[in-house]
């Protein structure tokens, strides 16, 4: 689930149920699908935010899950990267079933507390599809020609299973593999090593992925000094906040 831990961004963007026409559907990885969606009067959103689908069965029965948003708010359509879980009730529809054409009730931009403001040194740290928000913050960074702002890295189990995979690596993140070696590089976590070079004071270091990944990030992030206030956490899981 997500845990904001601050006061977040005064009068983030936040918009409520919209209709969504899909325009596009991809499954660039195993068990995924990355949707393009034409949003009706959609609200710019800040890089980080999220967006709640809900899916309404013929019965009345609704079900709904919140998933980041990876476009960058001057994109035209909203992009979602959605990871299947099998017992998901959103996440088996939206990759399994929906196609392009379909329509969806969608709710956002929602959250205040895990967003780039497009001008601040920040150090992003995902576990696996933990990237998706900071595909959001890449893309507005490449948009404003600040892409220097930003340092990536990036742990999952092995690099076919990566989200924007080579978007990411075109960017220079560090990408660290737990299943498999890459390069020189065995299968391993990421440590304190690595991210010693990727850090400098005056950064803000945000933080999304399993609750594991995220508790030893931080954990590995306060050992090497890092102020515990500079510090955003985004937690997801099978139930809760954005995936």
């Amino acid at each position: 689930m997500t845990e904001p831990l601050g006061r977040g961004v005064a009068g983030a963007p936040s918009g409520g149920w919209r209709t969504a026409t899909v325009a596009g559907v991809r499954r660039p990885v195993p068990r995924s699908v990355q949707l393009r969606l034409d949003v009706e009067d959609r609200i710019d959103h800040l890089p980080g935010q999220h967006y709640v689908v809900r899916l309404t069965a013929p019965d009345g029965y609704t079900a709904q899950r919140s998933y980041s948003v990876a476009s960058a708010p001057g994109d035209p359509l909203l992009e979602l990267f959605v990871e299947r879980l099998d017992d998901g009730e959103v996440s088996t529809h939206l990759a399994d079933v929906v196609e392009p054409g379909d329509v969806l009730e969608v709710r956002g931009p929602i959250g205040g507390w895990f967003v780039w403001d497009g001008e601040s040194p920040a150090l992003l740290l995902a576990g696996g599809s933990g990237v998706v928000p900071f595909v959001s913050m890449l893309r507005t960074a490449r948009a404003l020609g600040r892409t220097d702002l930003l340092r990536i890295a990036v742990s999952v189990r092995t690099l076919e299973a990566l989200p924007y995979a080579d978007e990411l690596v075109e960017a220079g993140a560090l990408v660290v593999t737990t299943g498999e070696a890459r390069g020189i590089r065995p299968a391993g976590r990421l440590t304190g090593a690595d991210l010693v070079p990727l850090w400098e004071p005056g950064q803000t270091v945000y933080v999304c992925g399993s609750g594991g990944f995220a508790e030893s990030a931080t954990g590995v992030l306060v050992g090497l000094g890092v102020p515990p206030e500079v510090i955003r956490v985004e937690r997801f899981g099978p139930s809760g906040g954005p995936a």
